[in-house]
């Protein structure tokens, strides 16, 4: 039985270590001992209690790993990223670090080491969807809406985060970049406010957020946007946030202490955006894609949407981006995917019979993708 080393047990690092226990042996890792006793009370996990952050601590911890999962803090994406590769193992990421995952790209391949990153729901499934159209069509334009919220609406904010507030804030602050008619246009996060419509939703806001990622290296799209969904009202009282500083990372002086805003603004928002036990939630993306296919104009539309389940109180969010991963790390686990080096998901869903094999995973957990 294969060895599988998660690295952090948060509510997607827990949902992915539970996907994957029947099949293979699964040791999770974290410094919260609290969250690592219920996975250890309730399924056959290995837990051990490790400080993520010191690179001596992980490199032991994976030394017996056939496969390593990322599910980290974005913060220390990418630290975990370079020091997994340079122990020579493979890894399937998720941690959505700011840095560019390319900058490894030669020292995972010198290491021999198959390194998917972004294996979440968006960056991730969306990803594939287009890295699969694009090996058989001549794509003009991908769009992608996507965003998780809470069922019940709660003023202010009207959200809930089921991961850092520190990760989603950076989705407010980092400048959107998209491509329009072959050009890179950079725009303001939160910026082109839309209203989008949805069957059994309702109306939802989209703007602009830094969601392309590695498509803007790998994809020669001309027109790629990616939009973040929320309630309506959501981005006015972010950009007011943003614009008066309260997401700023430089610190201010604060009666002779220095403060950095973001971290007090964090701190603050962590319980109102919390998650109470089994809330209801919901992820829906969808997805547009035009384009050329045997010299014929085609138009793909994909749908996802899904629900908080009950039974397991496992999270929308977790579930989807969750069991992306873990239909990625089953794909390298079984070498139905190979490939060296940094493997973004558009190249997963461009290899032939990967899409499909994603799919029936997905659908055996109950998530719906229609299209």
């Amino acid at each position: 039985m294969k060895n599988v080393i998660v690295l952090g047990a948060g509510l997607i690092g827990k949902a992915i270590a539970i996907d994957l226990c029947n099949e293979y042996r699964v040791t999770s890792i974290d410094i919260n001992s609290q969250e690592l006793g219920k996975l250890n009370a309730a399924y056959p996990i290995n837990i051990v209690k490790r400080d993520l952050s010191d690179t001596r601590a992980i490199k032991d911890i994976i030394a017996d790993g056939d496969l390593v999962i990322g599910a980290v803090p974005g913060f220390m994406g990418f630290n975990v990223l370079q020091t997994v590769i340079s122990c020579g193992k493979d890894i399937v990421d998720i941690s959505f670090f700011n840095e560019d995952p390319f900058a490894l790209d030669e020292l995972a391949k010198e290491n021999d080491v198959t390194a998917a990153v972004d294996c979440g729901v968006a960056p991730g499934m969306s990803n594939i969807i287009l890295g699969y159209h694009h090996a058989m069509m001549a794509v003009e334009r991908f769009v992608c809406y996507v965003g998780g919220l809470p069922v019940t609406r709660t003023l202010p904010y009207e959200y809930k985060a089921p991961f850092s507030p520190i990760d989603v804030i950076a989705e407010y602050t980092r400048p959107a970049r998209i491509m329009k008619h072959g050009e890179l246009v950079i725009r303001p996060p939160l910026s082109d406010v839309e209203f989008v419509e949805f069957d059994d939703i309702g109306t939802l806001e989209a703007f602009n957020t830094d969601g392309l990622r590695t498509l803007l290296r790998t994809m020669p799209v001309p027109n790629m946007k990616e939009k973040t969904l929320r309630y309506p009202g959501h981005a006015r009282i972010m950009t007011v946030l943003r614009d008066t500083g309260f997401f700023d990372e430089n610190a201010i002086e604060v009666n002779g202490s220095p403060v950095r805003p973001i971290d007090v603004t964090s701190k603050l928002l962590f319980p109102k955006w919390a998650l109470t036990k089994d809330e209801e939630e919901f992820t829906v993306m969808r997805i547009l894609i035009e384009g050329k296919e045997n010299n014929t104009d085609r138009k793909y539309s994909y749908f996802l949407f899904d629900r908080f389940e009950r039974n397991s109180g496992t999270s929308s969010m977790a579930r989807t981006t969750g069991y992306t991963c873990t239909a990625v790390a089953r794909l390298v686990l079984e070498n139905h995917f190979t490939a060296k080096g940094i493997c973004p998901p558009e190249d997963i869903g461009a290899t032939e019979g990967c899409f499909e094999k994603i799919l029936k995973h997905l659908e055996k957990r109950n998530i719906g993708l229609s299209y």
